[in-house]
């Protein structure tokens, strides 16, 4: 059997990021630029006001003070999106508009607030530094400017800043469509009472709701029924519709498991089959026609595991991200976990982290069988039990995987 280090190499090691497309920036939130972008204007444009008030000269106001106001003339009204055609000379004022561009002749702005209107003339009781309230043509971005690098992950402030310059498109790796296939004679739908010896499908909701969480396009297929033919034809389908394929059961060797033998019939290439963890055991890695096929178990907690732990970092890589791989990080273990025997397996226990005393604890969030999926509920992170470890006790340390934080590797 392959390891876990093995197993997530070979994965990242198959994929490549997306060809990048152009896409509208109301599309683009998170998603990863496949070139640098350089500023084709100037922002500001033009010197404006930053506030309401008064376009004034600074030279017009020193003398200006409580018991003594400048009174100057108002030769007019400056609203955002005009441009004056009065000249500010000595003794006069124009009232202006947050965002209006600064008539010529003034260098400051009174705010509103710190004048008093008598007619067609204003009163200033307060020297104004000249420059101020005032944003200088260019003070934020320049013509020519690196604006952001290439393999930039977009933030809602990037996507403002793009549009800021008139790019209302941009170049990115896209979402990969991650079709999601769950297989099983024995599954009913969420909203159907199980008959005897029938369960719920949850899986297909954790996956939909991780592949989309990771910030894939989740694309759910009909629960496939446990035959060859219908397999053939949702894999088919699959590897003509995704970008990656997900299936979820059927991949052991029982009667009525055909994932493996029919991905053998459609040319699928096997990466690797079967990882030496737990959960999570019968994980198996494809490439058909060039796409990642992932066969992930069917117990739950596997399920989610295995997407977690091997489908996040694929997908990222595949979206042009440099970083793939949550926090990996040492922590002190409480309480008391022992393997039912030596297996040569590495264990992910389901964990609660947090901080006590300047250091990072971990502690089970349940029981830890491969089905229970609260224990996932309750969880913020996964601790690796070693492969040639038997058990974990208070005050032991351990590898934790904390799965609620951003990539940091």
């Amino acid at each position: 059997m392959t390891t876990c280090r093995e197993a997530l190499n070979l994965i990242l090691d198959s994929v490549a990021p997306l060809p990048a497309r152009s896409t509208p920036l109301f599309d683009a939130l998170g998603l990863v630029l496949a070139e640098t972008q350089t500023s084709p204007e100037t922002v500001p444009p033009f010197t404006n006001s930053a506030m309401d008030g008064y376009a004034v000269r600074a030279a017009d106001c020193v003398a200006a003070g409580p018991g003594s106001p400048v009174s100057l003339d108002v030769l007019s009204d400056l609203p955002a999106g005009s441009v004056s055609t009065d000249e500010v000379r000595p003794g006069t004022a124009i009232r202006i508009m947050t965002g209006a561009p600064l008539p010529a002749g003034a260098d400051s702005v009174v705010a509103v607030e710190a004048t008093t209107s008598e007619g067609s003339r204003v009163r200033i009781a307060a020297p104004v530094k000249k420059g101020a309230n005032v944003r200088l043509a260019g003070e934020d971005l320049r013509e020519g400017e690196e604006l952001l690098p290439k393999g930039f992950a977009l933030t809602p402030a990037s996507l403002g800043i793009l549009a800021s310059v008139g790019l209302a498109e941009v170049r990115v790796h896209p979402r990969p469509r991650v079709a999601i296939l769950t297989t099983g004679d024995e599954l009913v739908e969420a909203g159907d009472k199980p008959g005897p010896g029938q369960i719920r499908d949850s899986n297909i909701h954790t996956m939909y709701a991780q592949a989309l969480a990771f910030g894939a396009v989740p694309v759910p297929f009909s629960r496939v029924p446990d035959t060859r033919e219908a397999v053939t034809a949702a894999l088919a389908k699959a590897r003509d519709h995704a970008d990656v394929i997900v299936t979820n059961g059927g991949i052991s060797v029982g009667d009525y498991d055909y994932i493996k033998a029919v991905l053998v019939e459609l040319g699928a290439r096997e990466v690797f089959w079967k990882v030496k963890q737990k959960p999570g055991g019968p994980l198996g890695y494809w490439l058909l026609g060039g796409k990642p096929v992932f066969g992930i178990p069917g117990n739950t907690v596997a399920a989610m595991v295995c997407m977690e732990e091997y489908v996040r970092p694929a997908l990222r890589k595949m979206m042009g991200h440099g970083k793939l791989l949550r926090p990996d990080v040492t922590a002190v273990f409480e309480g008391d976990f022992r393997k039912s025997a030596p297996d040569g397996k590495v264990h992910l226990i389901r964990v609660r982290a947090r901080r006590k005393d300047g250091r990072l604890v971990v502690a089970p969030s349940g029981p830890q069988g491969s089905g229970i999926l609260s224990s996932m509920l309750r969880s913020n992170a996964l601790a690796l039990v070693p492969d040639d470890a038997l058990a974990l006790r208070t005050g032991d340390e351990v590898t934790v995987h904390l799965i609620e934080e951003p990539e940091d590797r």
